[in-house]
C-alpha cells in the first residue's frame, strides 16, 4: 500500500527524546504558476510547544526567532510569561529545551549574535504602559540585562549589520473604550537600541512617530518593524493605516506615507455558511507584518484591524509606490485548498498577518501567513511587480510568526492558538526546502492567482462514493458547516485530486442545508445521503434519496424505536447494494444507542421495496482514556462484505484509532435480538495521517472503492472551525490488495431471531466490487460500477 512521501518523522512523543496617493489595485493578474518539477518546501515536523513545559498548561508560540547557527528556535509564550526553546539540530526531530521565565508577557523576540532579545509587556493597563527588553545569553540561558523601554512593546528586529535593534512601542488601544476608536493616550513610538559589543553598554534612542498619519496623528500605534542592510527600519502603524521609514543611524523618520485602501471584488463578505466569492468591498489595508525584500522594496501583510484589512499582501517601493497587490487571490487560494475560514467572511477573511523573506535555491522568496486559514503561502519575488506563486503550506491554528533560516534551507512557523479542548495545541512547524515538496495538497480545486473565475470552494468532506460510469471519479458531500448541502465530484486521476464540479442539493426547488454525513451514488442515477440528527424530533436522523440533479425525492426517517434512542452522534455512513426491487440502503450509526451494550454500535439495512429496516451490531475497539470511538463510514466490498472506518475523536499526539475494518454479513443468524458481527483489520490509517508530519487529523470520514478498483479515504476538516483545516486525501491502493476477496478470516456472527417485519429479511443483489484475477470492475445491467453478484440468501434481524 503506497504511503505519501515524507522527509521526516512526526513528533509524537517528546520525549524520546495620506501623503502619497496609493493605487488601489496593482498586478492582480500578474502571477505565474510554478512548474511541478520545481523544488519546494516539505514539512519536516510539527512540534507542540507544551512539551517545553506541561501538557495541562496553556502554552503558545506566537513569535519565533532562530539562533545564529540555525539550531535553536526561541518562541514567545505570552500566557506563560516565558520563552520556549526548541532544539532543531535535527529539524525532523525537534526536542524540547525548556523555558525562560519573564517579568511579563513577551510580545516578540529576536537574536543578535549569541544574545536573545525578548521584549516584554509589563503594563498595568492601557494607560499606564510599560515594558522591558530582556537580554539573555543563549549559551548559559541566563539574563544579562533588563532595559526599561518606556512603553508597551510589540515587535523587535535586529539590523543585518548588527549595529542596531529597533523596537515598536505600540501602547495599544483599549478595544472596549469607545469601540476602540483612536486616539487613545499614550502614543506609541520607536525605540532604537545601539548594539555595542557588550550589552551593558547598549543605549536607547526614542523616535517620535506623532503627526505622520491622517488617521489619529496624535496616537501612532506602531505594530511591526523590519530593517534593511542600509540600517533603515520600515515600521507599520496598523491602526493608523500608515507606514514610516526610519534611518536608525540618524534616529529620524526619513519617509512616511499612507498604506491606502484597496477595492476588492470577488471576495466573500458574509458569514452565512456559504463561501460565495462574488462580493465587492473597499477597505483600508491596515498592514501588520512587514519585511524588506531588498533595500528599496518591502512587503506588508494587510491583516487589518478595526477599520480594514485587505485580505492579502502588498509589495512596495521605498518611496511608497505600490508595485503589486494580491487583491482577492490570497482568499481564493485558501478556498481552492479547502482552507478558507468562512466564519471570518464578515471580518477579514484569511487575515494575512506575518511575512518573512529569504533566499532559497537561488530565488528570493516571500512568505505570507494566514492567521485564520492556518497556512503560509510562498512566492518567488525575483520580479516584485509580478510575484510567482510557489506553494501553500498548512500549519496548526493561528500562525503568527514566520522565520527563514536560509543557511539550513529551513522555514519556521509558530502558531499561537492553543485549543486543548479541541485537541489542537500551539506548535512550531519546520519546513525544509529541497526536491521534495511533501504531500500537501492531496486535494484541491482548480485555481491560479489572477484568474477571473473563483475556484470551487470546498471543505468538510463527510463521505465518499464511487461515481457510476466514471472509473477515476468519486463524489463527496458537505456537512452542516456549510449551507446549502453540496455534492462535489473529485477527479482522482489527477494528483493532487481535483474537485472538478459541484451540485447543490435542493428540496421543493430551493437549496437546502442538511447535516449530511454520508453519500452513496445509485447505479441507476441519483444518490442516497445519510443525514445526522441531533437526537431531537426537530432534527431527526434520516436517509434521503436524491435524483441525478440533487433534488430531494424522499426522506426516510429511522424507525421510531431506534430514533428514540439515537444520541447526537447519529448516522455517519451510507451504502447501497443492489438496484431496482433489490436495492438496499445500509447505514452506520456512529455511537451506541441508548440501551445498547457499551461499545456496540448499529449498522442498519433499509429495503427500498418493502420499506423495512433491520439491524446488526458492530463491536468497537476499546476507547483510549478520555476519548470515544465510533464509526464514520460504510462501504460495500463484495456481495457479503462491508468495510467501515472506525476512529477515535483525538487529534495530534493523542490520535490512536484511525482504522478500516471489514466484516461479513452472517449467512444464517440465530435468535439473538441484535446479532453482532466479527471484524478484521484491513488498513491502519494512522501512519498515512502522520506521514506528512502535520497535526494528525481526527475525522477520517470518507472511504470508497472507485470504479477503477482504487480505494480512497478522506478527512473532514470541519470547515477550518476549531480545526487546523487541513484535508488529507489518501490513496490506499487497489481494493483487491487492501481488502481480501471473500471477506475476513473470522467472519460470521452470533445470534439470530426475527426481523422487524416479523420474519426474515433476505439480502439480494449485493454488489461485487472485487474481481479476482484482473481486479477490474464490470459494468452490467446499467450499473456502471457494479457486477451483479449471485443472490445470496442472508438473514439478520432487528
Amino acid at each position: 500500500m503506497p504511503v505519501p512521501r515524507a522527509t521526516g518523522r512526526f513528533v509524537r512523543t517528546a520525549m524520546v527524546a495620506g501623503l502619497i496617493t496609493v493605487p488601489a489595485m496593482v498586478g492582480q493578474a500578474a502571477f505565474a504558476a510554478p512548474a511541478d518539477k520545481d523544488p519546494g518546501f516539505a514539512r519536516l515536523a510539527t512540534f507542540p510547544v507544551y512539551l517545553n513545559s506541561a501538557e495541562d498548561q496553556e502554552t503558545v508560540a506566537e513569535i519565533s526567532a532562530v539562533s545564529a547557527d540555525g539550531k535553536t528556535v526561541i518562541s514567545t509564550d505570552s500566557p506563560g510569561k516565558r520563552l520556549g526553546f526548541t532544539d532543531i539540530s535535527d529539524p525532523a526531530k525537534p526536542k524540547p529545551l525548556g523555558t525562560f521565565a519573564l517579568p511579563g508577557e513577551p510580545t516578540s523576540v529576536a537574536v543578535h549574535q549569541n544574545y536573545v532579545l525578548a521584549v516584554v509587556n509589563t503594563s498595568e493597563d492601557f494607560v499606564n504602559t510599560s515594558g522591558v527588553l530582556v537580554v539573555i545569553d543563549l549559551n548559559t540561558r541566563k539574563e544579562v540585562r533588563t532595559i526599561a523601554l518606556g512603553g508597551q512593546p510589540d515587535s523587535v528586529s535586529v539590523a543585518p549589520s548588527g549595529k542596531f535593534a529597533a523596537i515598536a512601542i505600540e501602547n495599544e488601544r483599549d478595544e472596549d473604550l469607545n469601540d476602540g476608536q483612536l486616539p487613545q493616550k499614550p502614543a506609541g513610538f520607536l525605540q532604537i537600541v545601539d548594539l555595542k559589543k557588550n550589552p551593558t553598554n547598549w543605549t536607547l534612542n526614542r523616535v517620535d512617530l506623532k503627526g505622520l498619519a491622517k488617521v489619529a496623528p496624535s496616537d501612532p500605534e506602531p505594530e511591526y518593524v523590519s530593517i534593511n542592510s542600509r540600517d533603515e527600519a520600515v515600521v507599520t502603524l496598523q491602526e493608523n493605516n500608515h507606514i514610516a521609514i526610519v534611518d536608525l543611524a540618524k534616529k529620524k523618520v526619513v519617509k512616511d506615507f499612507s498604506a491606502g485602501q484597496v477595492k476588492l471584488s470577488g471576495v466573500d463578505t458574509e458569514e452565512d455558511g456559504t463561501i460565495a466569492q462574488d462580493d465587492s468591498v473597499t477597505v483600508k489595508r491596515e498592514p501588520d507584518g512587514v519585511t524588506w525584500i531588498d533595500d528599496d522594496t518591502f512587503a506588508t501583510a494587510n491583516e487589518g484591524d478595526y477599520e480594514g484589512g485587505s485580505r492579502g499582501f502588498t509589495i512596495w517601493k521605498r518611496n511608497g509606490e505600490v508595485i503589486f497587490d494580491a487583491g482577492n487571490s490570497f482568499d481564493r487560494l485558501a478556498a481552492a485548498h479547502g482552507l478558507y475560514p468562512e466564519g471570518r467572511s464578515d471580518a477579514k477573511g484569511t487575515e494575512p498577518e506575518g511575512v518573512a523573506f529569504g533566499r532559497f535555491g537561488g530565488k528570493p522568496v516571500l512568505f505570507v501567513n494566514s492567521e485564520r486559514g492556518n497556512f503560509v503561502a510562498a512566492y518567488d519575488v525575483s520580479k516584485p511587480k509580478s510575484p510567482e506563486f510557489l506553494q501553500i503550506m498548512p500549519t496548526t491554528n493561528g500562525p503568527e510568526g514566520v522565520t527563514t533560516v536560509p543557511s539550513r534551507d529551513l522555514l519556521v512557523v509558530s502558531s499561537e492558538e492553543d485549543l486543548p479542548d479541541d485537541g489542537i495545541r500551539a506548535s512550531v512547524t519546520i519546513f525544509k526546502f529541497g526536491k521534495d515538496k511533501g504531500a500537501f495538497p492531496t486535494i484541491r480545486s482548480a485555481y491560479e492567482p489572477g484568474q477571473k473565475k473563483a475556484p470551487i470552494s470546498w471543505g468538510a468532506l463527510s463521505g465518499l462514493s464511487a461515481v457510476p460510469g466514471q472509473p477515476a471519479q468519486v463524489v463527496s458531500i458537505t456537512d452542516n458547516v456549510y449551507t446549502p448541502t453540496r455534492l462535489l465530484t473529485i477527479d482522482t486521476a489527477q494528483q493532487p485530486a481535483l474537485v472538478k464540479s459541484e451540485l447543490t442539493v435542493t428540496k421543493g426547488g430551493q437549496p437546502i442545508g442538511y447535516d449530511a454525513e454520508g453519500v452513496a451514488a445509485r447505479a441507476t442515477g441519483g444518490y442516497w445521503i445519510a443525514i445526522e440528527g441531533d437526537g431531537t424530533a426537530a432534527k431527526p436522523n434520516m436517509i434521503v434519496r436524491l435524483d441525478a440533479k440533487g433534488a430531494v425525492q424522499e426522506e426516510i426517517p429511522l424507525p421510531a424505536d431506534v430514533a428514540a434512542n439515537v444520541t447526537s452522534n447519529g448516522l455517519e455512513g451510507v451504502a447501497i447494494t443492489g438496484a431496482g426491487n433489490s436495492e438496499q440502503v445500509w447505514v452506520a450509526v456512529q455511537r451506541e444507542l441508548k440501551g445498547d451494550a457499551k461499545g456496540t454500535v448499529r449498522i442498519g439495512r433499509y429495503s427500498v421495496a418493502d420499506k423495512k429496516w433491520a439491524w446488526l451490531g458492530y463491536q468497537l475497539d476499546a476507547a483510549p482514556a478520555g476519548a470515544w470511538i465510533g464509526l464514520s463510514e460504510l462501504v460495500p466490498v463484495d456481495n457479503d462484505t462491508f468495510a467501515v472506518i472506525e476512529r477515535d475523536n483525538q487529534r495530534g499526539l493523542k490520535a490512536t484509532v484511525k482504522k478500516v475494518y471489514t466484516f461479513d454479513v452472517p449467512a444464517d443468524l440465530g435468535v439473538a435480538p441484535l446479532p453482532t458481527v466479527s471484524k478484521k483489520l484491513a488498513v491502519d490509517l494512522l501512519p498515512l495521517l502522520e506521514a506528512d508530519n502535520g497535526w494528525v487529523q481526527d475525522k477520517v470520514e470518507g472511504l470508497t472503492i472507485a470504479g477503477n478498483g482504487e480505494v480512497f479515504a478522506v478527512t473532514d476538516n470541519d470547515g477550518v472551525e476549531d480545526a487546523t483545516g487541513e484535508t488529507v486525501f489518501m490513496r490506499l491502493g487497489q481494493a483487491k490488495k487492501v481488502f481480501k476477496p471473500g471477506g475476513n478470516d473470522n467472519g460470521g456472527g452470533t445470534g439470530g431471531g426475527t426481523g422487524s417485519d416479523g420474519g426474515s429479511l433476505p439480502l439480494t443483489g449485493a454488489p461485487a466490487l472485487l474481481i479476482a484475477g484482473t481486479g477490474a470492475v464490470v459494468v452490467a445491467a446499467g450499473a456502471a460500477l457494479f457486477l451483479r453478484a449471485r443472490r445470496a440468501k442472508l438473514r439478520f434481524t432487528a
